[in-house]
């Protein structure tokens, strides 16, 4: 049957489980080490496996106090009952502040409104802004900027329109291509003008471009994951309505064109003629269809993957069929007009849709070739039915994109070749894509592999950047890979119910006792703890661990959207904290959280108006970072917790569990620099405990593959991140929305 709801599916999960501490005995994408070499590592519109770091924050107000005794008070509640009491206690003034800016009229006053929301969610504490992807050193034959930078979405992940050479680009030429870039986007002739400079400057063009990965897809179902590592493939396989091109400028793909009603509502797409859906043999099944576009859209509605809230209150009855009370698929704002006529029926206008339709939710499925799999629809879905294998494979899914998959051997080699029946097929410049599997336990693997020819790029860890000045390369062919929009955290779990991965209990198993356990649980539920711990890293210290010293600040963000994401289009006037205050047409979001955060006393520098050469950033220097007020932070959180009966000093510290990849020298190297910093600074009152896990997969099922709060083994994950679906800061502030809305929440240990 269907899932109605998260929130009902857990209930039934937990009804059978008991939630108090139990004592675990006295005797844990990807721009990982290995990198990709790309110009930006991209983002996935999805939860991202943390990369070079992995943190995050949330807040409420600078003196508000959870009162430290959360943990204990919510001992004999349901597990949602659980979640809703430490959400209103630790996030209610966020969740207020949003509400109230997702009721604005006026686009700049909503985003002005966010951002207020936003400066009460870092307060909070919850997470801490670790870094985002890129701004290391890297070296590639792919030539910049000739892959989708758009800051949000799957079109990023794209690989068929990237020029590659057959010798690694060097800095200097690679520096001219971008002035070029920045020079002629939005014109349409950059892609064929880096042709032509790179012939002339005596490089080999080739039509294969080759890299890494460190984690196999789960499923082959784009419509049924939210996880980046499926959907950084599956992009390949289908294309949709509309692309962002190398230029980032929406261009036609599936549809040919589109208009927009009047009031803002109905959005009508006129489809491309002859498109073929094929199997993995290349053989023709169907032909694209509106009506496919329904079929994906039910579909994705049906299997819950974790993303169908992008669609909940913006497509017309979205919201009403998911949660079972609506349950005739055709009451839903979908429609197939005729076989080439698609619409979408909003319930209000909403300003950033069309940004939307390049994101995995909005993917056509061949509606003939899905019920050939065993897949049914609505109240009859199951894909735990023994005759459902849709998605299973890639044997197991229909294509409409550029390529095919022809091989995919787990944990080493994934192939995709050119789809021979591709509508574009004449226009694409990659047509064999090859992406290896690397486990990240040898340093300098992919430095070598990438100077060797075996793949086309590799970003440069503190090893290989050492080799590579050793053996010229630096010199020759160093860049800084740019920074993208998404935003890696270190998440705080605050309701801590497994001591082992949910997958496998023998594996990254807590040393914690059931007293240890209930103490930190305590101290994590206190605002001024989590603050504390926050402004007790040395987040320079712990990125320079997987970038190199001297590349260590360059990637670090200070907030959840980045400071410059989007602009107000007009003078706005809000209230902040009793004062009217009026922020200008142009002013960057990031300067409006600030503002906030400044009234509020809290000492976070989410956003620097002299960074980036005066243009304002919330990246490239480190604004938590700040021993003294940690551990005035640390007093409030000691003080707060004696009352609440629980002690904390040299004698009695809190014990934090952070999961790591042992294999990897580059991450146990960045969890001792976490622990160093963070003990040094409070005194030895917090103890950082590094729980080895023998490889990436045990890392992630501590902190990446939990689909539930209570799965989550760590009392500090820093293994994922979110990067944005859409142009609107709501893309990332609703994965903080309480009741199993919120994709987020489930970092820390609620929903």
């Amino acid at each position: 049957m269907r899932k109605f709801s998260k929130r009902v599916l857990s209930v039934a999960l937990s009804t059978a489980m008991a939630f108090s501490l139990v004592a675990c005995g006295s005797k844990d994408d990807s721009n990982k080490d290995s990198g990709n070499g790309t110009e930006n590592t991209g983002n996935t519109g999805s939860e991202s496996t943390g990369g070079n770091t992995g943190s995050e924050n949330t807040g409420n107000t600078g003196s508000e106090s959870t009162g430290g005794n959360t943990g204990s008070e919510t001992a004999e509640l349901s597990y949602d009952e659980q979640s809703k009491k430490i959400y209103d206690a630790v996030l209610g003034e966020f969740y207020d502040a949003y509400m109230v800016a997702k009721e604005a009229d006026n686009v700049s006053e909503r985003y002005a409104l966010m951002a207020v929301a936003e400066a009460k969610l870092l307060e909070s504490g919850v997470m801490l802004p670790l870094t985002s992807r890129g701004g290391n050193y890297t070296i590639s034959r792919l030539a910049p900027n000739t892959v989708d930078y758009t800051l949000w979405g799957n079109d990023n992940e794209r690989i068929h329109q990237a020029i590659v050479t057959t010798e690694l680009i060097s800095t200097e030429h690679r520096d001219e291509m971008k002035a070029k870039w920045n020079e002629v986007k939005g014109t349409g002739t950059y892609e064929q003008w880096v042709k032509d400079y790179l012939v002339e400057k005596g490089y080999t063009l080739k039509d294969s471009y080759t890299t890494t990965y460190t984690s196999d897809p789960e499923t082959w179902d784009v419509l049924a994951t939210s996880l980046a590592a499926d959907s950084e493939m599956i992009v390949q396989t289908y294309d949709g309505l509309l692309e962002y091109d190398m230029e980032g400028v929406l261009q036609p793909a599936l549809a040919e064109s589109y208009s927009v009603s009047e009031d803002g509502l109905v959005y009508t797409f006129n489809l491309r003629k002859g498109v073929k859906w094929v199997d993995s043999q290349g053989r023709e099944v169907a032909e694209v269809k509106a009506d496919d576009f329904v079929a994906g859209m039910q579909h994705m509605m049906d299997a819950m993957g974790g993303l169908e809230y992008l669609v909940q209150g913006v497509i017309v009855n979205a919201s009403e069929y998911i949660d079972g009370e609506v349950t005739d698929f055709s009451q839903v704002g979908v429609k197939a007009v005729d076989d080439y006529t698609l619409q979408y029926t909003l319930v209000a206008p909403t300003s950033y849709f069309d940004t939307m339709l390049g994101y995995g939710v909005f993917a056509p499925m061949s509606r003939s070739y899905y019920e050939s799999q065993g897949g049914k629809f609505g109240v009859e879905y199951d894909s735990a039915a023994t005759t459902y294998t849709y998605g299973k494979t890639p044997e197991n899914i229909a294509y409409c994109g550029p390529f095919l998959v022809t091989n995919a051997t787990a944990l080493n080699t994934i192939v995709f070749s050119a789809n021979e029946s591709y509508w574009n097929a004449d226009n694409i410049n990659v047509k064999k894509y090859t992406v290896l599997y690397n486990d990240g336990s040898e340093a300098t693997k992919a430095y070598n592999d990438a100077i060797a020819g075996t793949t086309d790029g590799a970003g440069l860890n503190a090893s290989a950047l050492e080799l590579a000045k050793q053996d010229g390369n630096f010199e020759k062919y160093a860049y800084v890979a740019s920074c993208d929009a998404t935003s890696f955290m270190a998440f705080y779990n605050l309701n801590r119910a497994a001591f082992a991965n949910f997958n496998d209990a023998t594996k990254v198993v807590s040393t914690q006792t059931e007293e240890i356990a209930a103490r930190t649980k305590a101290a994590m539920n206190n605002v001024h703890f989590r603050r504390a711990i926050s402004f007790a890293v040395d987040r320079g210290a712990y990125n320079a661990q997987s970038v190199g010293e001297e590349l260590k600040l360059t990637s670090l963000r200070n907030s959840y959207i980045p400071g410059t994401f989007i602009q107000l289009a007009e003078d706005v006037t809000i209230d902040i904290n009793g004062t009217a205050t009026t922020f200008a047409a142009g002013t960057w979001y990031g300067a409006i959280v600030q503002a906030q955060i400044d009234a509020d006393g809290v000492a976070i520098k989410a956003f620097d108006p002299t960074a980036d050469g005066g243009i304002g950033s919330s990246d490239a220097y480190d604004g938590w970072y700040n021993a003294d007020e940690a551990v005035a932070e640390l007093n409030k959180a000691i003080e707060e917790l004696a009352a609440a009966g629980v002690a904390i000093d040299e004698s009695n510290p809190i014990y934090i569990d952070v999961p790591y990849p042992a294999n990897s020298e580059s991450y146990t190297n960045r969890v001792n620099a976490y622990k160093q910093s963070l003990e040094n600074v409070l005194g030895k009152k917090v103890i950082v405990t590094p729980v080895a896990c023998a490889d990436y997969t045990e890392w992630y099922y501590a902190g990446y593959y939990p689909s539930y709060g209570y799965e989550g083994n760590y009392d500090m994950s820093d293994v994922s991140g979110w990067g944005p679906d859409y142009g609107d800061p709501a893309t990332y502030l609703d994965t903080m929305l309480p009741d199993y809305a919120g994709y987020m929440m489930k970092a820390m240990g609620i929903y």
